[in-house]
């Protein structure tokens, strides 16, 4: 049954690039596009074509035309596909299309095709169960970030709410993506498969870029907290509050992704807490009994860039990539990340990459994601192909 099932997925796909390939060329589509986006989105569940997904890749960094085409043969492919399959590798390559920081996709808003009600054509409920559950929840998250990347990028300048406020604001739509992230799990037996290892790859890293800004912005808003009046301070207790709760749901979400085997997960220090002293302030500034100033430079180096804090023999410690370009500086509290990474050899400083299509056909040991500026940890093991950012 499952070679019946594979040969015709491979008809299908074959079929789908002959109809591409003879397709006329007009604002809509592009049939060498088009291709890649088949490709790169088979029905082969035992081989991921990362060449093709940088193919797509470097067409729309190349020029912004190439977003309308793109979008059309993607969100056609995934609207008629009953595959799990094709949905999974269709939202990986969603997810790095999202990471090429091409402007014109940034304002896109939502996804171009709805994943929200999946469900597998190929096999029996008691088996396509938990492959449906991961599809839909991972185009839940992919949507909604694409509306808050939206959101942010678009912001009115004529915006009557404080700075302060709209950080906060901020802060917790990151909040809320994170707990979506935390939700992208696979809950069958039947699951352990390549191709969902590999998509849970992408997650992990992407809980690396939203809970690194979500810290980040947290350490910025720490630096103001004497200064801000009652109205922010409940804002910034809650956001406090819901930080700790995530940063314990989130080590037992990297407990359960290293058992399951998710190569990303094998790593992953030790979550930083928020300081009590940091959340008794904010409750004496909504009680109105705030006495309580900072030395500038003692906050900072107390609260400055907080991500995660790796613990050795007990102790905290200094650690420094020299080979790469990265560099990972633990304080006393807090990690600092450089933003230049080189990985297996390729150097990813944080700005875009121009290269034409044509350039990507001999980049096949690339990662199928680039890398932009994610905090990389220091792995002695490659990083999957699949996403980085």
């Amino acid at each position: 049954m499952t070679l019946w099932k594979r040969a015709t997925g491979a008809i299908k796909d074959k079929n789908s690039l002959i109809l591409a390939n003879f397709s006329r060329r007009t604002s809509f589509r592009n049939p060498d596009l088009e291709g890649a986006i088949i490709k790169a989105t088979s029905h082969d569940e035992y081989h991921i074509e990362k060449r093709n997904a940088q193919i797509v890749f470097s067409w729309i960094r190349a020029s912004p035309i190439s977003l309308r085409p793109l979008v059309w043969a993607l969100s056609n492919r995934m609207e008629k596909t009953r595959s799990w399959v094709v949905a999974i590798k269709g939202l990986m390559l969603m997810h790095g299309i999202f990471h090429c920081k091409v402007p014109a996709v940034q304002k896109m808003g939502r996804l171009p095709f709805d994943l929200s009600s999946f469900s597998d054509g190929h096999s029996r409920s008691s088996k396509a169960w938990g492959f449906n559950a991961f599809i839909r929840e991972y185009f839940a998250f992919l949507d909604r970030r694409a509306v808050v990347w939206f959101e942010h990028d678009n912001r009115s300048k004529t915006e009557e709410c404080p700075l302060m406020v709209q950080q906060l604001s901020k802060l917790q739509k990151w909040q809320s993506l994170l707990d979506m992230l935390l939700q992208i799990r696979p809950r069958a037996e039947n699951m352990k498969v390549l191709l969902i290892l590999e998509a849970m790859d992408c997650v992990i890293i992407e809980i690396f870029d939203v809970y690194s800004r979500i810290c980040s912005e947290i350490a910025k808003v720490l630096l103001k907290i004497h200064s801000v009046g009652k109205l922010e301070a409940v804002m910034a207790l809650k956001i406090l509050q819901k930080a700790t709760t995530q940063g314990e749901e989130l080590s037992l979400f990297f407990e359960f992704c290293k058992e399951y085997g998710v190569l990303n997960a094998n790593e992953f220090p030790t979550v930083t807490h928020i300081p009590e002293e940091d959340v008794q302030e904010l409750e004496r500034i909504i009680n109105g009994d705030s006495a309580k100033t900072y030395k500038n430079d003692d906050f900072k180096e107390k609260n400055q860039m907080a991500i995660v804090v790796s613990e050795e023999n007990s102790a905290l410690c200094e650690q420094r990539e020299t080979r790469g370009a990265l560099k990972t500086i633990i304080t006393d509290k807090w990690v600092v990340f450089d933003e230049n990474i080189k990985i297996n050899g390729f150097s990813f400083p944080n700005e875009k990459n121009t290269a034409a299509p044509e350039e990507a056909a001999g980049t096949s040991n690339l990662p199928l994601i680039p890398i932009d500026d994610v905090p990389v940890y220091n792995h002695h093991y490659e990083i999957p192909d699949l996403i980085s950012f």
